[in-house]
């Protein structure tokens, strides 16, 4: 179903909103408040540049460390077209549609603020953009997270130019022949134009929201696979009972004890007589775990959220009190550390999630080795434990904080930039690391529960039974790739319906 996205500088863009962006077919617009804050700072901006000798960065001066550089009027617009095109240097992976997307949302976002100085006829051909489903091809490396996300805003700003590349209903066309096929004419850019386009965080901040809708999902995820794991290993719920958490008020160890709790009701397993006075860790501490998981979520969205609501190119311009201030709002130190610590909390609950894997697999509590009925002649579920091993490695080694580096750039005037695109590149991958991970787990869990006897809860068999649907039960040693992807397919496409 179709659905408009007003962009309104007055109101809170909040996760809502964002999910209903990135649904395919969603168009976005703008406000009469935001057209109205765009066309004012324009026209402040014009008058100023006309009015005023006075140097002003990046309006009518150079760039980094040509700053000291003045430019004649009659060539700013040249200075901002070579701006645009001398930053388009990216390299590496292309960066998926979805993220991509976001970006041309984010960036909307930030110049409807109306302290940018853009034409309207700019920022309305980014929403012409969005809403035919182009999307400008963008790189993975260039930017350093300060002076903005310079080389992918470039890149996503080439093609208003009618210049770069995109993709055009999965065709790739060059900027000059999307412009030809929409009968568009290039925009004409203005005075400080392609430096408000190119300063800002949206590659960081698209990365970011992405990586953030994905994190609630695996987090629940999380809890209700590690609940499964914790029946079909016939273990205990006395660690989640609420007393043990109240004494300890950490707010999500005591959310994920209550999300045990209800996910848990009337499971017959959990009701048996227990042989074992303790669990091991992985299991007995999942609330301790998950939860210190949950909590970093929760903060890193409020970072995320300060920041998409916010401007971040530089200078900005303030028309009522007739001032243009050269700051550093385009530095991403708030979205870099925030990063760095999301991944680790994604890392732990594919950390934690593996050991349990591995005690299911590893013939305790009366499971066969391997949970397969003919352990010897068939190998069963070994290998898929290392396959998860690996991707635990991988992600210590992706939780290398990015945030804590810096290299010199701009000849000395760029002395300490946030890394904070590496951070969110990285990130990304352990998000999707974290989905083979947990798809692991779950055809152990599943498997598991098959050689009891008991059933486990209402609500937990109907996931199962779901997931048996894409992934059958192991009789026989059988190609287990195949099985993982349809597992991973399943944890991305099942619809999240909750007990709590």
């Amino acid at each position: 179903m179709m659905s408009t996205h007003i962009i309104d500088p007055t109101k809170e863009l909040t996760f809502e909103h964002l999910n209903i962006l990135v649904r395919p077919g969603t168009t976005i617009e703008l406000s009469d408040e935001a057209i109205k804050k765009i066309e004012k700072c324009r026209a402040y901006l014009d008058k100023t540049v006309k009015d005023s000798v006075m140097p002003v960065y990046g309006v009518n001066t150079g760039f980094g460390s040509l700053y000291k550089k003045n430019i004649p009027a009659e060539s700013l617009t040249e200075l901002q077209v070579n701006l645009v095109r001398s930053h388009a240097c990216g390299a590496g992976r292309e960066i998926p549609s979805e993220i991509v997307r976001l970006m041309l949302a984010l960036k909307v976002q930030s110049l409807s603020y109306g302290h940018s100085g853009v034409q309207l006829v700019t920022v309305q051909r980014l929403i012409d953009m969005f809403n035919a489903g182009i999307c400008p091809v963008v790189y993975e490396f260039g930017s350093l997270g300060a002076s903005g996300d310079l080389a992918p805003l470039a890149h996503l700003s080439l093609p208003l130019i009618g210049e770069g590349e995109v993709i055009l209903d999965g065709e790739r066309i060059s900027g000059a022949e999307m412009n030809r096929r929409m009968g568009w004419e290039p925009v004409a850019f203005k005075s400080k134009e392609g430096l408000a386009l190119l300063n800002g965080t949206q590659f960081m901040s698209a990365f970011g929201v992405y990586c953030l809708m994905q994190a609630r999902r695996l987090s629940i995820y999380a809890d209700r696979i590690g609940a499964l794991s914790l029946d079909a290993f016939d273990g205990r719920l006395d660690p989640f009972e609420d007393l043990i958490h109240i004494i300890r008020p950490q707010a999500g160890q005591r959310r994920t004890a209550e999300a045990f709790r209800k996910l848990l009701k009337d499971s017959e397993m959990m009701a048996r007589e227990k042989k074992h006075v303790q669990d091991p860790y992985s299991f007995r501490c999942i609330p301790q775990v998950h939860g210190a998981s949950k909590d970093a979520i929760r903060y890193v969205e409020s970072v995320f959220l300060a920041e998409i609501n916010g401007v971040t190119d530089n200078p900005n311009i303030f028309p009522d009190e007739d001032r243009i201030i050269s700051g550093g709002n385009f530095h991403g130190q708030p979205l870099a550390m925030a990063l760095d610590f999301l991944a680790i909390g994604l890392a732990e609950l594919g950390s934690i999630s593996e050991r349990r894997t591995f005690q299911l697999v590893s013939g305790n509590r009366e499971l066969p080795d391997f949970l397969v009925a003919n352990p010897g002649l068939n190998s069963g579920l070994m290998i898929p434990q290392y396959t998860a091993a690996s991707i635990v490695s991988r992600n210590k080694q992706l939780c290398t904080p990015a945030s804590v580096d810096s290299i010199v750039s701009s000849n000395g005037q760029e002395d300490h930039v946030s890394m904070g695109a590496n951070a969110a590149t990285k990130t990304y991958e352990v998000v999707n690391n974290l989905y083979s991970i947990l798809a692991i787990e779950c055809m152990c869990a599943s498997q598991a529960l098959s050689f009891r006897e008991e059933k486990t809860s209402p609500f937990l068999q109907e996931f199962a039974d779901n997931f048996r649907e894409k992934v059958s039960f192991i009789d026989n040693d059988r190609i287990f790739r195949e099985d993982i992807r349809h597992a991973e397919e399943f944890l991305k496409e099942y619809t999240l319906n909750s007990p709590i």
